[in-house]
């Protein structure tokens, strides 16, 4: 009986989502299970990085890795993930396009560890001790992972094949992923997973969407009760529907919040954050100065609302992007 495909899951920085979301196939990880052989999974099984630097080169059909690379030790594993795989597969927002975790890159590593070590309301340390990367203790040598200055994307650090969207992808798409991979009909190298279209395409809302918007203001989703029958936008609602990427199966807006952007943008869009906000102030009420800029105050964080889980593929990035020390 020939051997089964290998497959591997790694997780690096990110919340767990992704992981949950292979759970979430239910019982159709069976199926999976069934198909595949999973050699490195350590949140659900009991795999050492000795195990994997084991194994042959190439010798794993694909590996799934999601989350940002925030530190050493997620470089290290990401490359010796890439060494050992045949197929990579940047899975979720985070390998993505940097995630939630990439907003750190609006601070620098010292603002960061000043304020989660000394600053911060709960934080109580007068003698300002930080982690050290190497301590010595009763004859024994313990070490920490390096603290990089920025979080970048998988592919910033390896080399990937393709992408699977979302935070985290649904079980669908990563259903139809696993079985694409195993029939050996592969996609083009760099293939988004996902369909090529804006999710305002597949919204169950989309006919209610005028043409012309007239911003005033921009209204957060506790603020009021949304009608669940009407487009997010027309409601005065900042949704990211017609910069990114359709294929979630709209559970957001289903669930009558908002789209925040987690599939990223479409092909055909550079920038997704760039993309929104051209499409947003093309479509504001007033014309003068003043009048835009008080409209667009409402909005109370731009780059946590435009940049949500793509900072660090954005044109933005930060000044010293290429600097992981």
């Amino acid at each position: 009986m020939p051997d089964k495909p290998k497959v591997a899951f790694y997780w690096c920085a990110s919340c767990g989502g992704c992981e949950e979301s292979v759970v979430d196939l239910a019982e159709s990880i069976l199926d999976v299970v069934a198909a595949v052989d999973i050699v490195m999974w350590p949140v659900a099984m009991d795999f050492k990085k000795k195990d994997v630097e084991a194994m042959a080169d190439g010798s794993i059909l694909v590996s799934l890795v999601n989350g940002a690379v925030r530190t050493s030790e997620q470089e290290e594993m990401a490359k010796l993930m890439r060494k050992k795989s045949k197929l990579i597969i940047a899975y979720g927002s985070c390998a993505h396009t940097g995630g939630i975790p990439g907003l750190a890159n609006q601070f620098g590593r010292e603002e960061l560890l000043r304020y989660i070590y000394e600053e911060s309301p709960s934080t109580v340390n007068p003698q300002k001790t930080r982690p050290e990367l190497k301590v010595i203790a009763n004859g024994s040598t313990v070490t920490l992972p390096n603290f990089f200055n920025i979080v970048r994307a998988l592919d910033q650090v390896i080399d990937v094949d393709y992408y699977l969207p979302g935070c985290p992808p649904t079980p669908k798409l990563l259903k139809q992923a696993l079985e694409v991979l195993l029939s050996g009909k592969l996609p083009e190298k760099g293939a988004v997973l996902a369909p090529d279209i804006a999710l305002c395409d597949e919204c169950p809302k989309k006919d209610t969407k005028p043409s012309d918007l007239k911003f005033t203001e921009f209204k957060r989703p506790h603020w009021m009760q949304i009608d669940p029958k009407v487009c997010l936008l027309a409601q005065g609602i900042l949704c990211m529907g017609p910069a990114t990427r359709g294929g979630c199966e709209g559970v957001c807006i289903s669930g009558n919040m908002p789209c925040t952007g987690c599939f990223g943008p479409p092909s055909r869009i550079k920038d997704q954050g760039a993309k929104i906000l051209s499409a947003l102030a093309s479509q504001v009420e007033a014309k003068d100065e003043k009048g835009i800029d008080e409209t667009l105050a409402t909005i109370p964080d731009p780059v946590g609302t435009f940049y949500r889980y793509g900072l660090p593929v954005s044109l933005l990035r930060r000044k010293n992007f290429n600097s992981t020390g």
